[in-house]
């Protein structure tokens, strides 16, 4: 199996399929209404807000792994949600879908040789990049999972 398809594969698993933190993307955003994403807890950011970042990082990577130029804004990519409806929520999930598939896609049609190229806006090789959104991702995962719990609490 080659670079690529290992990465790929991590990608699936953590996002839909058996990943070895036994939690998915999927199965976390299904469970998660869309007034609950909406929430802010106090100091922390709501779960709509962290799966905004996490969209748009995943975004940049894609630029950036296609040689194009990413910067982040000064609020790394937190921002408030304007409409928070259902329909909302439901289209956020569907756009973290559509950055799966474009880094899925991507990915499968390079060379293992691609990831050895280093990005000319972070300095960072192209494999670097995509398994630092694995872990960006991973680590979002975890802060969602918790803030869920803590919004079950104080509905229980």
């Amino acid at each position: 199996m080659s670079n690529i398809e290992h990465i790929n594969k991590l990608l699936k698993d953590h996002y839909s399929g058996v990943p070895w933190i036994d939690i998915t993307v999927t199965g976390t955003l299904k469970a998660i209404t869309a007034k609950q994403a909406a929430l802010k807890l106090p100091g922390l950011n709501s779960v709509w807000q962290i799966v905004n970042h996490m969209i748009s990082w995943r975004n940049a990577l894609i630029a950036r792994v296609k040689d194009k130029p990413a910067r982040h804004p000064d609020n790394n990519f937190i921002w408030e949600v304007k409409d928070t409806t259902a329909k909302a929520w439901k289209d956020t999930v569907k756009e973290f879908e559509k950055s799966q598939k474009d880094i899925i896609t991507f990915l499968g049609k390079q060379k293992d040789s691609h990831l050895e190229k280093i990005s000319p806006t972070s300095g960072y090789s192209y494999y670097e990049l995509v398994m630092a959104i694995i872990i960006h991702d991973t680590y979002h995962l975890g802060q969602i999972v918790l803030i869920k719990k803590m919004i079950d609490e104080r509905s229980g």
